[in-house]
This record gives C-alpha cells, sequence and structure tokens, in this order.
C-alpha cells in the first residue's frame, strides 16, 4: 500500500508537469499571436532567431519548449520583453469603455488624443483625436516606428501631410501610410474634427502609454 508521502510526492509533480503544460500551451498562443500581428512568416521568425520553421510550429503548438537563449532571441525579435511572451490572455467578451473613462494626454495643439485600447489588447493600437479650428498633431511632422497606421476620419475636415503629400479628407474618408513615413494632421473646416488611429503592430512603449490619464469632457460640445 503507498505511503501517505508517496501520493503527495506524486500529486505534487503532477501538479508540476500540468503548470509547465499550461505555461508551455500560453507560450505557444502568445508567440503565435505576436508573430500574426507583425505580419511574419514561421521562415521570417526562423530565420530572425537561428531556429527552424518546423521548431517555431512545434512551439506554437504546445509541443516543445525553449531555451532561454531562444526565448531572449524571438522577444527581441518581436519586440516586446521575455514576461510578454507569457503574458496570459484575459480577454473578456465585451470591453467596454465609455466616452467619459478614455484615458488621455493633456491638449496640445488645439488636438486632444485619447487611447482606445487596452489591455489585454496588445497586438495594435486605437486613439481617437479631437481636434480644435486650426488645431494639428503639432507643428512639424513626426515618425513612429515602422508600422502600419490606418486614420479614419470620423467627423470634420482633416488635412494629413505625408512628406510633401497633402490629402484632404473628409468625413468617412480614411488613409493608410507607414509610420516611418514623417507625417501631421491638422483640421482645416470651420468646426471640431475627430480622427481615429488605427496602427500595428503597436509603436508606444509602455512607459508612453501609462501617461494617459481618464479624461472629463466639457460640459457642452
Amino acid at each position: 500500500m503507498p505511503k501517505a508521502s508517496d501520493n503527495g510526492e506524486v500529486q505534487a509533480a503532477n501538479g508540476a508537469s500540468s503548470a509547465a503544460a499550461h505555461a508551455q500551451q500560453v507560450l505557444g498562443a502568445r508567440l503565435k499571436s505576436l508573430r500574426l500581428a507583425r505580419r511574419l512568416s514561421l521562415r521570417d521568425l526562423a530565420e530572425a532567431t537561428g531556429t527552424s520553421a518546423s521548431f517555431i510550429s512545434q512551439l506554437e503548438r504546445g509541443l516543445t519548449g525553449a531555451s532561454t537563449a531562444s526565448l531572449n532571441q524571438m522577444a527581441s525579435a518581436l519586440g516586446v520583453s521575455v514576461a510578454m511572451l507569457f503574458e496570459e490572455s484575459r480577454a473578456q467578451s465585451h470591453g467596454v469603455l465609455r466616452r467619459s473613462e478614455r484615458p488621455s494626454l493633456p491638449p496640445s495643439d488645439g488636438c486632444r488624443k485619447m487611447l482606445l485600447s487596452r489591455p489585454p489588447l496588445s497586438d495594435m493600437e486605437v486613439y481617437v483625436g479631437e481636434f480644435d479650428i486650426g488645431g494639428s498633431t503639432g507643428s512639424a511632422l513626426y515618425t513612429h516606428g515602422d508600422a502600419h497606421e490606418m486614420l479614419v476620419v470620423l467627423r470634420g475636415i482633416v488635412e494629413v501631410s505625408l512628406g510633401d503629400a497633402r490629402h484632404v479628407l473628409e468625413e468617412g474618408d480614411s488613409i493608410e501610410y507607414a509610420t516611418s513615413t514623417p507625417h501631421r494632421s491638422e483640421n482645416i473646416g470651420s468646426g471640431r474634427a475627430e480622427v481615429m488611429w488605427i496602427i500595428a503592430p503597436p509603436t508606444s512603449a509602455r512607459a508612453e502609454l501609462d501617461q494617459y490619464r481618464t479624461w472629463k469632457p466639457p460640459a457642452a460640445r
């Protein structure tokens, strides 16, 4: 008859094995999600990390583990920390964000920028910008990272500058460009303008996103 201590050791071993398997599944799912968000093929990631496409595939399916060195290489190639590779999604079926609760940066140059995408959403960034008459993203063109960005005009008339090119967009219009292209947006209409920016993969560091605070809208709009 097995001793109680033996049963305890078996249960502990089974528990450790189950936890390891779960962590492996989380890693695989997270790795695949990050890879696809960055539009990398299995071969692309394998070449960037000095591994093979078959190894990456097995890792994503939770069929194998990875060394610390391999994990560091993958995190570097994906532009995240090693810890983020093991973040388990806590996504809910509904993630409601009220207008009055939108995290916002202090208004600048007649523009208020608000963050819509929040954890566990981490593969893209979504912002809303509200421009006063004549408001803009700043006097100079700017760049951020090397990702894909879409701007959608929700209200008003906005001029989007991409390098030397100028594009006038009205409500419902959109434009796509690389975030590495110098760009700027300005409200050239006679009323308030509102736009949405969608960026994938994200170009903002966690420290930048932490600057956003809940914005209280003015009583009259």
